[in-house]
């Protein structure tokens, strides 16, 4: 039997316009993209969800380098398609407690965003899910920087991260990728 793969916009493209991202909070609220005033980038990290300890790695290490990004100008949020029970526990469970979590991403918008979509392969994962991805967006709403993987490993190394935005941000190096 085959898979016939559905119909997938092209992924966002740097010096182009991000997608409309807009998500429930955990503790209350929407996050909106759109909504955003970062000095420097606003910082979108797409996880897996809450059966992934990779996952869970990451988010430790964002949010124990929340204040050393945003004093940067970067704002992160970290977005799933788990529902709210399930990224209620990522906020206690894991301990994710400055880094906004938002939830219940849907399969168009991780589509939009170019994201891979997995269908679950066993019963601690959810039917669909993103995979990894991770998108830096200037203030005025253009895609500065992606990356995206198809397995939970690979993501780029917080410390790479961290550096090459403190040089970019320091040179004004312009977004690359949009030949």
């Amino acid at each position: 039997m085959s898979y016939a793969s559905p119909a997938v916009p092209a992924p966002p493209r740097p010096r182009t316009p991000a997608p409309e991202l807009k998500a429930p909070l955990v503790g209350g609220g929407t996050w909106s993209l759109s909504e955003q005033s970062p000095a420097a980038f606003t910082m979108v990290v797409f996880y897996r969800g809450l059966h992934c300890p990779s996952c869970r790695n990451q988010l430790g290490q964002l949010d124990s380098r929340f204040g050393e990004l945003t004093a940067m100008g970067v704002q992160p949020v970290a977005v799933s398609a788990d529902p709210v029970e399930r990224a209620e526990h990522v906020r206690t469970g894991w301990g994710v407690r400055e880094v906004p979590v938002a939830y219940g991403l849907t399969v168009a918008t991780m589509r939009e965003w170019g994201l891979f979509v997995s269908r679950g392969s066993n019963p601690q994962e959810p039917e669909f899910f993103n995979e990894p991805g991770l998108f830096l967006v200037k203030p005025d709403g253009e895609l500065y920087y992606a990356a995206i993987t198809n397995m939970p490993f690979g993501r780029p190394p917080l410390d790479e991260l961290i550096g090459g935005m403190s040089f970019v941000l320091g040179s004004r190096y312009p977004a690359r990728g949009d030949a």
